[in-house]
C-alpha cells in the first residue's frame, strides 16, 4: 500500500514531527510506501486566490495543486498530523484541502447530489492538543472535530473508513506517556496498511 502523510506542523521539533517519523517507520516495517508531504517545509502556498477559481474553472489547474493532487492519487491512505489549534486544523493544512481537495478532484455533484471522488481510499488522523483528552471528550468537541474532518472532508471525498486519534496534553505530559503516544501510533498504522 502507498501512505501519504500530510503534516502540518511550523517546528520541526515538535511532538508531531515524532508522529510523522513514527507513521514512517511503522509503513515502511510493513513493507509499504510511504510519502511526506511537510507542507511548511515545501512552502505550500495554503491561499485559496480568485485566480485558482479561474484555473480551475478553464481546465487549467495550478502546477503545485497538481503536484498535490498526483500525490494524493498515488495514495491508497492519507495521513494527516497535526497539532489541533482552536478546535482546528492550523490554517496551512485547511488551505491544503481548500485546494487540493477541489471540484472535480475530490468530490462532484451528481444531479445535485455530492459524490465524492477518493473512493477505495483510507483515512488515518494523529492530532495533538494541549487540553487534556478527558476534556474534550466530555465537552463533546471530540467528536465535533471528527464530524467536520472525517465526515466533512474525508467522507464527502468518498474516503470511508477514517481512524482519527487524539493526543491529550501533549506539552504537559511525561516522556513515558509521549513514547506510549508513540507506541499506539505504530500500532494503527500497522493495522490499517
Amino acid at each position: 500500500m502507498n501512505n501519504l502523510v500530510v503534516f502540518a506542523h511550523p517546528n520541526s521539533n515538535s511532538f508531531g514531527k515524532g508522529i510523522v517519523d513514527a507513521v514512517v517507520k511503522a509503513s515502511e516495517e510493513t513493507g509499504n510506501n510511504v510519502r511526506v508531504r511537510d507542507l511548511y517545509e515545501i512552502g505550500f502556498d495554503p491561499i485559496l486566490k480568485p485566480s485558482d477559481f479561474e484555473a480551475f474553472q478553464s481546465g487549467k489547474v495550478p502546477e503545485d495543486i497538481i503536484a498535490e493532487q498526483e500525490h494524493i492519487k498515488w495514495a491508497d491512505v492519507i495521513t494527516f498530523v497535526y497539532p489541533v489549534w482552536w478546535t482546528s486544523f492550523p490554517a496551512m493544512l485547511k488551505g491544503y484541502v481548500d485546494r487540493v481537495f477541489s471540484y472535480g478532484f475530490a468530490y462532484e455533484y451528481v444531479d445535485g447530489a455530492p459524490n465524492g471522488l477518493l473512493k477505495g481510499k483510507k483515512g488515518l488522523m494523529f492530532c495533538t492538543t494541549g487540553t487534556p483528552n478527558e476534556i474534550y471528550a466530555a465537552n463533546g468537541m471530540h467528536n465535533s472535530m471528527k464530524q467536520t474532518t472525517d465526515q466533512g472532508i474525508f467522507n464527502f471525498s468518498g474516503i470511508e473508513e477514517v481512524k482519527h486519534t487524539f493526543f491529550g496534553s501533549v506539552p504537559h505530559v511525561t516522556d513515558e506517556t509521549r513514547e506510549e503516544y508513540l507506541k499506539e501510533v505504530t500500532k494503527i498504522v500497522k493495522e490499517n496498511l
